[in-house]
Formats: structure tokens, C-alpha cells, sequence
């Protein structure tokens, strides 16, 4: 049994916040996101901030560090768009390797400083694995409804070697998350059983889905109650919800998620919904108690932050946590 599992039978997990939100308060320029290895490169790389694992490891170390210290059980790997098609926007697809195990390595060897500091709170490493920037349900172009940028076949080679780099660079727990499209998803675990048969292991798996606005959908068109069913056919160690609403909006279908699968849950919303500028004013107090509200009623087994969340907020949801018990699991067929 692995670590992890013994440890949400426990007790509620506490997942990282943004790295996204982070690496903004460095205010890195083109040239940092270079370094020294990318300065002559052909192609415009800030933004990319996956590349940072390999120009800036002491900032993602950093990151990662202060979410432990700021309570968080689980950080996630810098790799959210580590696969070869999101990373061709930057003409990197051949650092794909490079940069997830790079990444999954420096979360790790921060994960064992926290453990060793304190034995009886071990701290996990989730290897983030993003949507991608493509999606194979729907055409990006209305006059072709039929049209697909992406095929299945090119995601689960895309995920495959993602997966393979974050398992061998040490990540304790797979996490599929800010899911906007099933099919895609299903890429990625079909990529993730493959490599789990190959090399004959065992590692727990995470999904988490995205309801993209008050339509309670993802943007594929699913309701949750679709979106679990779809991917239900894979043992997981959790299912659960991300990004594109706050903890206030995610509620109900963290409700319904929460009565309808035998898998442990988790949540991590956004700092609220953006404001006019695209930035995100709820404050760690303000998120606190909306997440309360969801332990109170029982909801979670893994909460977090996303969008516009940093260590503050993390901090509070993790001093709440502590009061409450993890959501039980319910022995029932999912319908």
C-alpha cells in the first residue's frame, strides 16, 4: 500500500497552491527565462515556465518550499504544459523528457528535506500533467465542426513519454488535472496504464476536472455526474475538481461529485473568479471560510488552491483543515 493512501485514510491532504502565481512575483524577464543554456534560441521563451526547472531550479525549489512550510502535504511538479504539444508553441517538444524529470527531481529532493525534518508528516510529490493546449472532442474552427487539431493516438504518445520522465524523476502520485476535455484525459490514463503494465508498478492516480462557468459543464459538454462515469473505470486515489471557479461556485458540484463516486476527493479552486484585470482578489481569510464550509459538510479528502493562491493561502486552509475530519467513503455503485 502506498504511502500516500495510508496517509488520506488519516487525514485531510493539503495540496500546493499556484506556481503560476509565484513565478509572477519574480517578475522574470526573456533573459532569465533563457539563462545561460537558451540565450542564443531561436525562438521568444518567457512564458514558458515549465522551462524554468532547467533555468531557474532555485526559484521552482523555493516555491515548492514555501508551500511545505506553509503547511501543504502535496506539491505539484512544475510541468502543467510538459508535453510535446504544448511545448512546440516554443519549438521544445525535444526537452520533453528533460524537463519533467528535472522538475519531478527538485519537487522530490524538497519533499524528502520536509520528511526528514519531521518523520511523522510525510510529503508528496504529484507529477502535474496538463490539458494540453489542444482538444480532440471539439474543432477549433466553426466552419468545421468535423475538424480535429489533435488525435487520441497523438495524445497518449504526448503523455506517455510525460508520464515515463515524472516516474522516473521520483513523483509519488500522478495528477490529470484542469480536465476541459474527457477524451483528452483519457488519453493520458490510457498512456498512464500503459507505462503502469510495461514496467510492472503500481502509482496512484489523481483526475481532477474543470466545470468551465455556471452551466455546470466541462467545456467538452459534460455535467460531473458524465465526466465521473467517464473516467471511472480506472482505479484512482482521488476524482475531484480545479481551476476555472472559487470555492464559492465549485460547491454544488463538488456536492454532487462527492455523493456519486467511491473515490477519495479533492478541490482546488481558484482565489475566487478573476477581476476586470485578470487577477484574483480573495484574500487567504475569505478562502478560508469557504472552504470550511466544505469540511463542515464533508466533502474533501484533498483540498488545494489554484488560480491566484500562494503559500498565505494555503496556510489558512491548512489551519482549518486540521479541525476536521476526511470525507468518508461511500459503498455504493456510482449511477
Amino acid at each position: 500500500m502506498s504511502k500516500i493512501y495510508q496517509a488520506i485514510q488519516k487525514r485531510i491532504l493539503v495540496l500546493d497552491g499556484a506556481m503560476g502565481t509565484m513565478l509572477q512575483r519574480y517578475n522574470f524577464s526573456e533573459e532569465d527565462f533563457r539563462g545561460e543554456r537558451f540565450k542564443d534560441y531561436p525562438t521568444s521563451l518567457k512564458g514558458n515556465n515549465d522551462l524554468l526547472s532547467l533555468t531557474q531550479p532555485k526559484a521552482i525549489a523555493d516555491i515548492h518550499r514555501k508551500y511545505f512550510e506553509a503547511g501543504a502535504d502535496i506539491v505539484e511538479t512544475n510541468t502543467f504544459s510538459g508535453t510535446s504539444i504544448a511545448m512546440a508553441d516554443y519549438n521544445m517538444e525535444d526537452l520533453v523528457y528533460e524537463l519533467n524529470y528535472e522538475s519531478a527531481k527538485i519537487a522530490k529532493q524538497v519533499a524528502e528535506e520536509f520528511t526528514k525534518q519531521n518523520p511523522n508528516k510525510q510529503r508528496f510529490v504529484a507529477g502535474s500533467i496538463g490539458p494540453t493546449n489542444k482538444t480532440a472532442s471539439l474543432s477549433p474552427d466553426v466552419d468545421k465542426p468535423e475538424y480535429r487539431a489533435i488525435t487520441f493516438e497523438e495524445l497518449r504518445i504526448a503523455y506517455k513519454e510525460q508520464v515515463e520522465a515524472l516516474i522516473d524523476g521520483g513523483v509519488d502520485v500522478l495528477l490529470v488535472e484542469t480536465i476541459f476535455d474527457t477524451l483528452n484525459a483519457k488519453a493520458a490514463l490510457f498512456a498512464i496504464d500503459e507505462v503502469k503494465d510495461q514496467r510492472n508498478i503500481d502509482i496512484p492516480i489523481m483526475v481532477s476536472g474543470t466545470i468551465t462557468d455556471a452551466s455546470g459543464r466541462t467545456l467538452s459538454g459534460q455535467t460531473v455526474e458524465a465526466f465521473l462515469t467517464s473516467i471511472s473505470h480506472i482505479p484512482l486515489l482521488s476524482v475531484g475538481l480545479n481551476c476555472a471557479l472559487g470555492a464559492e461556485q465549485l460547491k454544488p458540484y463538488l456536492q454532487r461529485l462527492s455523493q456519486k463516486t467511491e473515490f477519495f476527493t479533492s478541490a482546488h479552486p481558484n482565489a475566487g473568479l478573476p477581476n476586470a484585470f485578470g487577477e484574483y482578489d480573495q484574500t487567504p481569510k475569505q478562502m478560508q471560510l469557504l472552504i470550511e464550509d466544505y469540511l463542515q459538510d464533508g466533502l474533501i479528502n484533498i483540498i488545494g488552491g489554484c488560480c491566484g493562491t500562494n503559500p498565505e493561502h494555503i496556510k489558512a486552509i491548512a489551519e482549518v483543515t486540521q479541525n476536521y475530519q476526511p470525507r468518508k467513503i461511500l459503498e455504493r455503485s456510482i449511477v
